[in-house]
């Protein structure tokens, strides 16, 4: 029931694609190679304040959904549903990340890596949605952030990794209201008054691509329902809207220079051929196919061929909304995982054409996980270009493996490693051209709870026994701490 769906596959994209689009221009190159001769050969490393880190969410990992005042998230309740979930698992429990939080933050250490970006569950903090707040909630997330710092490790909070309070669903239908866009804006300001003394960088929405075509379209995710495309379309605005209003009580609540973005698993565009032609038609298809979230949040409104293709099912909005959407970002965090379109130049309107992926396209452990290095080079050079970004995070990218253990106990994920030798080889060209990639959170620390497929799926370079909750560092880890210390592959 599941073997098409994922957490980040989204290639129908529902209402999301539109084909009409301003035309850009190719990237321009960096300035040629001025390094000895003798050094020309070697990859230029990564830049000296690159930022390295992991990343987790805290449904899938903190567990103790039921201590210190949590209030029920729409996954919780999604979880229990019989045949939900395709092993039969919730996150009760998960990785118990809620009580050992100081040992996974060993495993961080560990890596080498100076950066952590963890999300913030909503029921913690506001167990109604809204109203009174609950100070243990917070509580743990003030112990987590000084136990990183005392380990030396920047903190990166994200506001909502898909774990609504399911009071706001109940009471309005979630994303179906505006009334949530207000609570999800009061509470940004309230986190980012409380947290902002030691969290200079915070994401406010991840992946609103998955966890609302997946969770209000099709009904595969939480909260499960299958609206029509306009009312799905409504809901897509009342999220932007509510990443701006967060934006705006950030800059009101948070500490002078907190910075904030969205991160987006962007519709990763991959010309077919690097030549002008196919790249301009990347660039469009680019800012089309991503109309309906990051390109209204750039631009500060929908584009001319989103309001097009959707018609009447187009979503309603005044201009101050737009206003309150486009406030200025400081960063875009990219979730990239798998080339989605492959595009080429069409002298047919609208300019580019999306080309078919063959059935022996090769893939992950993940079916939907095509291996497609190049995109991690592409989609931030195309997204840079067409809404002139000047910093980006790739805010996810790692796949999942077998993982198994093997007779001496250990994990020897040699798939995962060429994944990502090939994903980190592409970023590393990128950043020698001048693409503004300023870092990298893998994902993900650990095995944890894969959302609809379970504990089945496993993404982390530290395996997890869900029985025993004994951590064990794979391969992977290895590998991922040897590149951080030489910040590069093959320098």
């Amino acid at each position: 029931m599941f073997s098409g769906f994922s957490r980040r596959h989204f290639a129908k994209l529902t209402g999301l694609s539109a084909f009409f689009g301003l035309a850009a221009t190719p990237a321009k190159p960096a300035d040629g190679d001025a390094r000895p001769a003798a050094e020309r050969h070697a990859p230029f490393p990564f830049p000296n304040d690159f930022v390295w880190g992991t990343a987790t969410s805290s449904y899938q990992i903190e567990g103790a959904v039921n201590e210190d005042g949590r209030g029920r998230s729409i996954w919780d309740t999604f979880a229990h549903t019989p045949g939900k979930i395709e092993d039969g698992s919730n996150a009760d429990r998960a990785n118990d990340h809620y009580h050992r939080y100081k040992e996974d933050v060993g495993l961080i250490r560990d890596l080498g890596v100076k950066a952590y970006r963890f999300s913030i569950a909503w029921p913690r903090v506001f167990p109604e949605g809204s109203g009174a707040a609950n100070p243990k909630g917070l509580d743990f997330y003030n112990r987590l952030v000084d136990e990183l710092l005392n380990n030396g490790i920047e903190p990166y909070a994200t506001l909502y990794h898909w774990d609504l309070p399911q009071a706001l669903q109940d009471r309005v239908g979630g994303w179906q209201s505006s009334d949530t866009s207000k609570a999800f804006g009061d509470y940004a300001g309230y986190v980012a008054e409380r947290l902002s003394d030691r969290v200079k960088n915070i994401f406010t929405l991840n992946e609103a691509g998955r966890f609302l075509n997946f969770g209000y379209g099709w009904g595969i995710d939480a909260p499960g329902l299958k609206l029509p495309l306009g009312e799905l379309n409504q809901a897509r605005h009342h999220v932007v809207l509510a990443h701006g209003l967060a934006v705006q009580a950030i800059r009101a609540k948070a500490r002078a220079g907190t910075k904030v973005g969205p991160a987006e698993n962007i519709a990763a565009c991959v010309p077919a051929f690097d030549t002008p032609e196919h790249v301009r038609a990347a660039e469009m298809a680019t800012r089309e196919l991503n109309a309906g979230f990051l390109g209204v949040i750039l631009e500060g409104k929908y584009t001319d061929g989103f309001l097009e293709f959707n018609g009447k099912d187009a979503p309603k909005f005044t201009a101050e909304e737009l206003k309150i959407i486009g406030a200025k970002n400081d960063f875009v965090g990219l979730n990239i995982y798998a080339p989605q379109f492959y595009i080429a130049a069409s002298d047919r309107k609208p300019g580019w054409s999306v080309l078919p992926i063959p059935a022996s396209f090769p893939h992950m452990n993940s079916e939907w996980l095509k291996v497609g290095p190049e995109v991690i080079y592409w989609a931030p050079r195309l997204a840079a270009k067409v809404w002139d970004i000047d910093t980006i995070y790739i805010s996810e990218n790692g796949t999942s493996s077998e993982d198994k253990l093997g007779p001496d106990g250990k994990v020897y994920d040699l798939d995962r490693i060429m994944y990502l030798r090939n994903y980190l080889s592409q970023l590393q060209r990128a950043t020698s051209e001048g693409v503004p990639v300023k870092g990298y959170f893998l994902w993900s620390l650990m095995d944890n709870f894969e959302w609809i497929f379970g504990f089945e799926k496993r993404f982390g370079v530290y395996r997890v026994d869900f029985e025993t909750q004994a951590r064990v560092a794979k391969l992977s880890a290895s590998f991922f701490r040897d590149v951080v210390a030489r910040n590069g592959i093959g320098v």
